[in-house]
Order: C-alpha cells, then sequence, then structure tokens
C-alpha cells in the first residue's frame, strides 16, 4: 500500500507567518493544540449560534411567505414574547407587521419590505456561516498537523529513552565483565 500523504508540519491561515512545527519543544506543541483546541471550542459555539439565527430568520420570512394574506385580517395567532413564551392576539392588519431588527428595537413595515430585510439576513448569515466554515476547516486542520507532530515528537522521545537504558544496562554489564576479569 502506497505511503499516506502527510500534511505539511507547518501550522498557519492564508496571511498569517508559517511556523516549522518540527522546531518546536513539546511543550509550546502542547501549548499551541491547548489554544487551538479553546479556539475551535469558540468557534463551534459561535457556527452554532449563527445557524440558529439564520433559522430563525428563514422561519420569520417563511411565516410572512405561507402565513399573512390580505384576508387574515382578524385572525387569532400566538405572539412570541420569547422563545417559550407566547400570548394571544389577534392580527390588527394583513399590510404591515413588526420587525424585530435586533437588541430588542421592533420596526413596522409592510410584508414586502419584512420579506426583503429577512431574505437580506438570511443571506448574510449564510456567507457569515460559509466563511466560519472555513475558518473551522482550517482551525481543525492545523489542529490535526499539531497533534501528529507531538505524537511523532513522543515516539522519538520515547525512542531516544529507550536507546538510552539499553546504553546504560550495557554499559553495567561491561564494568561487571570488568571486574571480574
Amino acid at each position: 500500500m502506497p505511503p499516506k500523504a502527510q500534511p505539511s508540519p507547518t501550522a498557519a491561515q492564508p496571511g498569517d507567518q508559517q511556523i516549522d512545527l518540527l522546531t518546536l519543544p513539546t511543550q509550546t506543541l502542547l501549548q499551541l493544540k491547548r489554544q487551538l483546541d479553546s479556539e475551535l471550542t469558540t468557534l463551534n459555539t459561535s457556527f452554532t449560534t449563527l445557524r440558529t439565527a439564520a433559522s430563525r430568520f428563514t422561519s420569520c420570512l417563511t411565516t410572512l411567505t405561507s402565513g399573512i394574506a390580505p384576508t387574515s385580517t382578524g385572525t387569532p395567532l400566538l405572539v412570541p414574547l420569547t422563545t417559550s413564551l407566547y400570548v394571544p392576539g389577534t392580527l390588527a392588519s394583513a399590510d404591515t407587521v413588526m420587525v424585530d431588527v435586533g437588541t430588542g428595537f421592533y420596526v413596522e413595515k409592510t410584508v414586502e419590505d419584512a420579506k426583503a430585510f429577512y431574505k437580506r439576513k438570511v443571506a448574510e448569515m449564510e456567507a457569515n456561516l460559509r466563511d466560519l466554515e472555513k475558518i473551522l476547516n482550517g482551525k481543525s486542520g492545523n489542529l490535526r498537523v499539531v497533534e501528529e507532530v507531538i505524537r511523532g515528537k513522543m515516539v522519538e522521545e520515547q525512542g531516544q529513552g529507550q536507546q538510552g537504558q539499553e546504553q546504560a544496562q550495557g554499559q553495567g554489564q561491561n564494568k561487571g565483565v570488568a571486574a571480574s576479569a
């Protein structure tokens, strides 16, 4: 079986300075691994939060597209106050809606303007998700490379430790032979 292609033992994002990981001590590599793990956890949390927000905007867009018709005025509905608290209400107008534009501010917009707003938001969120996914993939690749270099250094250090023990045992046997001769 042909040898598997190994990634280059350097870790960097485009535009960053590249570092030859093989020249770094094991302690520094372990510290770098912890830092990358922490960054990946934070980025994954951000990715999940962003995906949740995009899903909410998509849900709002779907509601505007399929839930409001000119004949909907006076229709009873549940109004969300929080993600888990709804209160009963009645649709006062099928022409305008209240849109949450962020940080608790609401603006009255026509249904068409609200649809355009949510379409822009969904497109913006999807672009941000794509960018964040690229960053996550790059950091994950860097982490894999650092882990491979750490494993290689550990194996190398274990091999050197065994050689040192064998040499010490060999010298101890030679002293025993010299003393009995």
